[in-house]
């Protein structure tokens, strides 16, 4: 074999018809996630994405919407207790979850029920 898969490009996630600013108040606004402009030919679709570092996250409408309940994106963060006070000071939902060996994790749901993963490895 010849090739060889590098990286990730984009997680999409689905959300429901006029989802954009409550997308924008979310990742944007609490996890601090930048909005990308969407190439012109692709904002009919509606929709948004954002972006940090090298972690693209794109908001795609889905008519009828479904939330991923079990897929979901794992987000690998620096200081988790510090984003959990984050999450406390926003009065977000969270559940811990101490199952995986070496790692400090939480998942949360992002406004429209997906499910996000947010974890710390142990040093």
């Amino acid at each position: 074999m010849t090739f060889q898969f590098e990286s990730i490009d984009h997680v999409q996630l689905a959300a429901p018809k006029g989802c954009e600013e409550q997308a924008r108040q979310f990742y944007n606004g609490i996890l601090g996630f930048m909005e990308k402009e969407k190439p012109e030919e692709l904002k009919k679709n509606g929709g948004v994405w954002f972006q940090t570092g090298t972690i693209e996250i794109h908001i795609g409408v889905e008519d009828p919407f479904l939330p991923a309940k079990k897929a979901h994106p794992a987000f690998v963060i620096s200081d988790l207790a510090l984003f959990i006070k984050h999450l406390d000071k926003h009065e977000l939902e969270y559940m811990k979850d101490d199952r995986l060996p070496g790692a400090n994790r939480i998942y949360m749901y992002d406004p429209f029920g997906n499910r996000i993963e947010v974890l710390e490895w142990k040093k």
